[in-house]
């Protein structure tokens, strides 16, 4: 889905990512790397092919979008190094995107592992009048990209079925992304009427609720 927020047209993507169509860059928040690996280490039932399943949803964003550069908005890895830091290192070799990691809660790896395989660890990033941050940030002037929060909303029907989605959540100057990665959950959100919702439904995103 198309949106344009200060004249820029950004692209909502089903993955959880959001394309900015002039600046060519691609942004991604909450992946978790190692939290399935981390789960199974702690005897949870988790299939193992699900640690691919990231490396494989960015690999579909960035052949489908061909961006300059990725900016991880914080919480790429879930916490220390296991065996999912060596894929990512591999993976990160066969791309050559400038990569920015805006240093989330849960970044706790050394920075210098990720300056060397070409990532830059920042606190916080400014491109005119847009902010990428890790939590969600008021800032004069500026509009915010931002996770942390995993937003999700409740769809409910005629009757007592429900179901709960991902979704983009977006306030007057402020987006929040849905967690990229798998097995993050969800933080259900009660939007406004102030607010807009993008829902993420397979394939497709569904507008819920339109900021007026």
């Amino acid at each position: 889905m198309k949106i344009q927020i200060k004249n820029e047209n950004f692209i909502l993507h089903p993955t959880g990512a959001v394309y900015w169509e002039s600046k060519k860059m691609i942004i991604i928040s909450d992946v978790h790397l190692g939290k399935v690996t981390h789960f199974r280490k702690h005897g949870i039932a988790i299939p193992q092919s699900a640690v691919s399943e990231n490396f494989k949803k960015i690999t579909e964003v960035l052949d489908y979008f061909l961006p300059e550069k990725i900016i991880f908005l914080g919480d790429l890895f879930h916490s220390a190094k296991n065996v999912e830091w060596d894929l990512f290192e591999e993976w990160i070799s066969n791309h050559n995107q400038e990569t920015y990691l805006v240093a989330g809660n849960h970044d706790i790896i050394d920075q210098k592992h990720y300056y060397e395989i070409g990532i830059l660890v920042i606190d916080s990033l400014e491109i005119d009048h847009f902010l990428f941050t890790h939590h969600p940030t008021e800032k004069e002037d500026f509009f915010n990209f931002s996770g942390h929060i995993h937003p999700g909303i409740i769809l409910r029907g005629m009757g007592l079925q429900s179901l709960k989605l991902k979704c983009f959540f977006q306030k007057n100057n402020q987006m929040i992304l849905p967690a990229f990665g798998e097995f993050t959950g969800k933080f259900i959100m009660k939007p406004d009427s102030d607010h807009t919702v993008f829902a993420i439904a397979g394939d497709e995103i569904i507008l819920i609720n339109k900021n007026n």
